[in-house]
């Protein structure tokens, strides 16, 4: 049974332990995936209400799209710990004579690359996210408003937690290259999807004016 089939208390409590995972990468595409589910339930009650038969195609397609990101997220909160094991192994790698050193240095990049890719792809759902929750503020039902912007702001931190689980990984990379590539899309990826989530915060808070 994967993490994301246990009960919300076992994780709680797991995660509150001294227990290596999960952690603040699993935490993130857990939050991610509750964000996302918010936004899904705004468009399930928008879907079959007469007024709202215009768009309905469309919010049709924002929770097929919605039920996509939900599935991805609730995966990499268990792939977080399956790259995180072998990272967690490396720091223990002797380091006592010249070439001990050097082994270590080279397992232990090789190993936060691949630690990397999970945060990434959270970043890059959690974006994906808050872009269906911008366009579901304009045009999902009334009703349920406020549930937007719950789920936005728990998509923007998934954001911004995956952009430190990324942070954290880069510190023993030497590829400047990877490095370079991986910071550019991150940046980019987390102000773009904070700013579209403060935006479609405030437009849920002046409906609720």
């Amino acid at each position: 049974m994967t993490m994301a089939e246990k009960s919300c208390a076992y994780f709680l409590d797991v995660l509150a332990s001294k227990a290596p995972v999960p952690g603040g990468g699993g935490a993130a595409a857990m939050g991610g995936a509750i964000g996302m589910a918010l936004s899904n339930m705004v468009g399930n009650l928008t879907v079959g209400k007469k007024k709202y038969a215009d768009v309905e195609d469309e919010v049709k397609e924002l929770l097929d799209k919605g039920s996509a990101i939900i599935e991805e997220l609730k995966i990499l909160v268990d792939k977080d710990a399956e790259v995180f094991e072998p990272l967690s192994k490396a720091y223990g790698l002797p380091k006592d004579s010249p070439e001990q050193i050097s082994h270590k240095e080279k397992v232990m990049e090789e190993c936060s690359i691949e630690a990397c890719s999970v945060p990434m792809d959270i970043i890059r759902r959690s974006h994906e996210g808050i872009i269906i929750h911008e366009r579901m503020g304009q045009i999902g039902s009334k009703l349920a408003i406020s549930d937007v912007g719950c789920g936005v702001v728990f998509l923007k931190a998934a954001l911004i937690s995956g952009k430190l689980n990324v942070m954290i990984n880069l510190g023993a990379i030497n590829n400047e290259e990877f490095i370079s590539e991986t910071k550019a899309e991150m940046n980019r990826l987390v102000d773009e999807g904070s700013k579209i989530a403060d935006e479609t915060l405030n437009v849920v808070i002046d409906k609720l004016k």
